[in-house]
């Protein structure tokens, strides 16, 4: 047994619990486990991610990947946060790969976390990785640490936003893409 599941067998003691009877004998392993699996975001580096998937090309026109879906932990209560990611970028030259997006978003959104640094974490890799004119990305939650705990209101959904470049700049550009977030997916 490891130290997390070792942890864990004492938590379920703390909480009155008796971790061997039938029913909880392997709760701490899959506990254990399961926390490594959502959390694997510090186990991944950006260059794993990325690798070669940003490439030269002309365009210079906005681009768009919304609806991502992204699961996280609420780093102060270890509750699941779920919810969908937008991304955007006006590229300078460069593109990045399509499936690179969703996978920045899983790459930090597999950490514990706050919405709001996830949501410039995701704009600034962007930026980071291949220079656009400019990067928004919104996130759309609903925090279970909300529903089923403290203030326990089932209906409240957070939304945050970063804007960097073009979509900070220019009132045009940040309208537009919130425009086109308003857009039915074509199925």
């Amino acid at each position: 047994m490891d130290s997390i599941s070792e942890a864990i067998e004492v938590i379920l003691r703390e909480l009155g619990e008796d971790p061997q009877r039938p029913g909880l004998d392997k709760t701490p392993e899959r506990v254990a486990q399961s926390l490594r699996f959502l959390t694997r975001g510090y186990r991944q580096t950006l260059e794993e991610i990325l690798g070669d998937a940003a490439f030269e090309e002309p365009y210079d026109q906005m681009v768009i990947v919304k609806d991502i879906d992204c699961y996280s932990l609420c780093e102060h209560h270890l509750l699941p946060f779920i919810g969908k990611a937008h991304v955007a970028y006006i590229p300078d030259g460069r593109l990045i790969g399509l499936s690179k997006i969703p996978r920045i978003v899983e790459l930090f959104s597999r950490r514990l976390q706050l919405q709001e640094r996830l949501t410039n974490q995701i704009a600034d890799c962007i930026q980071d990785a291949i220079q656009p004119r400019g990067v928004a990305v919104v996130i759309e939650a609903f925090h279970l640490c909300v529903a089923m705990r403290g203030v326990e209101k089932q209906n409240a959904y957070m939304t945050t936003s970063a804007v960097l470049g073009d979509f900070r700049d220019d009132r045009a550009t940040r309208s537009e893409f919130l425009d086109l977030l308003k857009k039915k997916q074509i199925r």
